[in-house]
């Protein structure tokens, strides 16, 4: 067991005072104590020298030994005739001086210790008092009053739509509450990052000229325990006493993420303070909760529940007439002369801040070269730079794109058909809609297994080869089909067994094959679509189908 600093120090101190004791009990008397007729002896044969009387006793040396006698016992007289005897009368008190000193030094460096261990607690509680002081005052959070409007922000016109009410009830409250409506408290805007989320919620804030408290997730998790729920309890506090305010939280998995697992005290206090705030509005209370997050699925499920973020917002990639808009915007200050659709067409999987850094990197080249102008070729030389120097983003060359397309357009037809739902489909994403129903059949579940092979049937029947492309989807119905024997029992047997798993999935392909070879000429006419436009809309699939069947 180690020895605390303290208990070192004690012991190093009992052990000098006894090494003290020891050196002055040592030089005290260092001399052999005879009888006075041995001295005797010694003094008549002239063996004795270096005599010296100290006080009652005779010192003397006699074959390299000091002897001790009562000079009382012996003849002085003899002994002064035969040697040299020197009379000394030193301080009887001197050792026991120099002891006294010694332990007075060593009381005075215990004192001293004992101060500055004195002074290095108080310390640490002033320390301790500041730490509670800093907990107690209030939190530096000031809004914002955002200048940014929907007129800034290019290429979100299905998000404009969703947020207009929000904007409505935070410049007409009044309105609603007339009414008996309930506005959502929260808002939750889904998307890859890049894609101006925060550029949103900053736009709703100007649009309705309300204070916007921004706040990333991450500011949250902090160091001590309990300042990440203080600070979200003064966020909310400041937030209702500026009312009407949107209280902005980016990347709110940081402090949202699903509960159990790799526990985190400090960041569970915070998430239910956060959840606490949130359950703690009052209808009027003017707080519209803005959270973005491009992990919707890491988030708690106690977040996800109706009350709290009721409104989900999913904010995609630009398609390519978005694109457009927004290189208009970012290029309006700069001299250029460009064909946006050629560029818009280049930039496939750009998000709105990939652009941003395309057209930045675009205009210093032209300027490196002496240009006055933005040319194509300018986004051309750097559009590998911002690619693979900002982050990969996935890009498609045109055969590419032509794949993709049919790829995707087998899957809208697929589940529009057999009723999967979806909002729309593009040539990177696509939008398909969990069930909300707390009971779903076998068939609902198999429908949508069929949905997830149809695009790599699609392949096989028109370009006779399988793709890369498939790899998610292909995996997407092998978990269904194995939710469907082991948690479900919807196999041919109680026990779980591959094979279940196995003729789950062939016979849905079965299935699919003849379904996607008679509906072929309606799935590459809506690839001729999404090559187009990058994006469909159940409606689309809809009408292009109708026209044909």
């Amino acid at each position: 067991m180690e020895v605390s600093k303290k208990n070192r120090i004690i012991l190093i101190v009992s052990a000098l005072l006894v090494v003290v004791i020891l050196a002055v009990a040592y030089l005290r008397d260092r001399s052999k104590t005879i009888d006075a007729q041995t001295a005797e002896n010694l003094i008549r044969n002239s063996l004795v020298t270096d005599a010296v009387i100290d006080g009652p006793y005779l010192y003397f040396k006699s074959g390299g030994t000091l002897y001790k006698v009562p000079k009382d016992a012996v003849n002085l007289k003899e002994l002064y005739n035969t040697t040299a005897v020197t009379i000394k009368e030193p301080n009887p008190y001197i050792v026991d001086l120099v002891t006294i000193g010694v332990l007075v030094l060593l009381v005075l460096y215990l004192l001293r210790w004992a101060r500055k261990n004195r002074e290095l607690k108080e310390q640490q509680l002033s320390e301790q008092i500041q730490f509670a002081n800093e907990l107690q005052k209030p939190a530096d959070i000031q809004p914002i009053i955002s200048n940014i409007t929907f007129d800034d922000v290019a290429g979100i016109d299905d998000v404009k739509e969703e947020l207009e009410e929000i904007i409505d009830f935070l410049k007409h409250p009044q309105k609603y509450r007339n009414f008996g409506i309930r506005m959502p408290r929260g808002v939750l805007l889904v998307g890859p990052p890049g894609v101006g989320k925060t550029l949103i919620a900053k736009a709703v804030a100007g649009e309705a000229g309300v204070p916007f408290f921004y706040q990333s997730g991450a500011s949250f998790v902090q160091i001590y325990v309990g300042m990440g729920a203080k600070r979200v309890r003064e966020l909310f506090k400041r937030a209702k006493a500026m009312a009407p305010a949107i209280v902005f939280i980016d990347e709110i998995d940081a402090v949202g993420k699903a509960r159990g697992g790799m526990r985190n005290d400090e960041r569970e206090a915070t998430l239910n303070q956060l959840l606490t705030e949130m359950d703690g509005f009052e209808d009027s209370s003017g707080i519209i909760v803005i959270a973005a997050t491009n992990k919707i699925e890491m988030l708690d499920d106690a977040l996800l529940r109706p009350g709290r973020f009721d409104r989900r917002v999913f904010v995609s990639l630009p398609n390519k007439e978005e694109r457009k808009s927004i290189l208009k915007i970012y290029l309006a200050n700069k001299p250029h002369y460009l064909d946006l659709d050629e560029i818009a067409q280049m930039t496939v999987g750009f998000s709105g801040a990939a652009l941003s850094s395309l057209v930045n990197e675009a205009a210093i080249h032209a300027l490196k070269n002496g240009k006055k102008i933005i040319e194509t070729e300018d986004f051309l030389a750097v559009k590998d730079k911002v690619l693979l120097g900002k982050r990969k983003i996935l890009t498609y060359s045109d055969e590419e794109k032509k794949i993709q397309a049919a790829y995707q357009a087998a899957k809208a037809v697929t589940a529009y058909w057999l009723d999967v739902d979806f909002d729309k489909i593009g040539l990177l994403s696509d939008h398909f809609q969990n069930s909300e129903k707390e009971i779903v059949s076998k068939t609902e579940i198999l429908n949508r297994i069929k949905v997830y092979l149809s695009g790599d049937t699609m392949m096989h029947l028109h370009f006779h080869e399988h793709f890369t492309n498939a790899a998610n989807d292909l995996k997407e119905a092998r978990l269904l089909a194995q939710d469907m024997v082991e948690l479900y029992g919807m196999g041919e047997r109680f026990n779980a067994d591959i094979t279940d798993i196995e003729k789950i999935l062939e016979d849905a392909r079965l299935d699919v094959d003849g379904f996607v070879a008679r509906m072929e000429e309606g799935i590459l006419r809506l690839a001729d679509e999404i090559l187009r436009r990058e994006m469909v809309t159940k409606e689309d699939v809809k009408e292009i189908l109708h026209d044909l069947f």
